[in-house]
This record gives C-alpha cells, structure tokens and sequence, in this order.
C-alpha cells in the first residue's frame, strides 16, 4: 500500500510564501511524475504544477514565475514552493504521484488528502 501526505498548508497574507510537502511512503520501487492540483470551493480541481523523473517540469499559467515545484527521490517526497501568494491562490492543495511497486509493474496514481492553503487580503 502506497500513502501520500501532504503538508505544509495554512493561512498566511497576501505577499507571503508557504512550503508544501508530500511524502510518499510504503511498498514504492519507483515514482514516474509527481504533482501538485488545487481545488477551490465551487470549482473543479485544476492542476498546479508536475515534475516527471527527468526533472522536467509544467506549471499553471496562473503560478507561473511565483510557484516552484521540486522532488527529492531519495526521500519520495515533492515540494511547492508558494511565493507571493494570491488570494485566488485560495483552495485545497492535492499532490498525486505515479507509483510502482516493482520492477516492470505499472504505475498507479496515488493521491494525498489535501491541505488547505488560505491566503488573506
């Protein structure tokens, strides 16, 4: 059984950063892409950010130049660094990851929870 958590969420100002993790654990081989979607309330989850295995990287028009997505393999676990933060930054953040649990087995998209980020006017 594989297990994402996320985080690293809060309330903070307009302006101000936060640091989201998501840690993967349990029986993993390997990790394809992880990322990172949000959903507020009232709207569909939309995707924020996703790194792949070569470190390659996408973001959301919206995130771009303030969001930074980051991966530390040996610890299974992704990052969003969240700098000047909008309040339509506002949602539940979710991280995914695409799993395997062996050698030649197929990736499987696990989720996390979610955390709550609220930023503040």
């Amino acid at each position: 059984q594989v297990q994402l958590v996320e985080s690293g969420g809060g309330l903070v100002q307009v302006g101000g950063s936060l640091r989201l993790s998501c840690a993967a654990s349990g029986s993993i081989f390997g990790i394809n892409e992880m990322g990172w979607y949000r959903q507020a309330p009232g709207k569909e989850r939309e995707l924020v950010a996703v790194i792949r295995s070569g470190d390659t990287t996408n973001y959301a028009d919206s995130v771009k130049g303030r969001f930074t997505i980051s991966r530390d393999n040996a610890k299974n676990t992704a990052y969003l660094q969240m700098n000047s933060l909008k309040p339509e930054d506002t949602a539940v953040y979710f991280c995914n990851a695409a799993v395997r649990t062996y050698y030649t087995g197929p990736y499987y998209i696990r989720w996390g929870q979610g955390t709550q980020v609220s930023v503040s006017s």
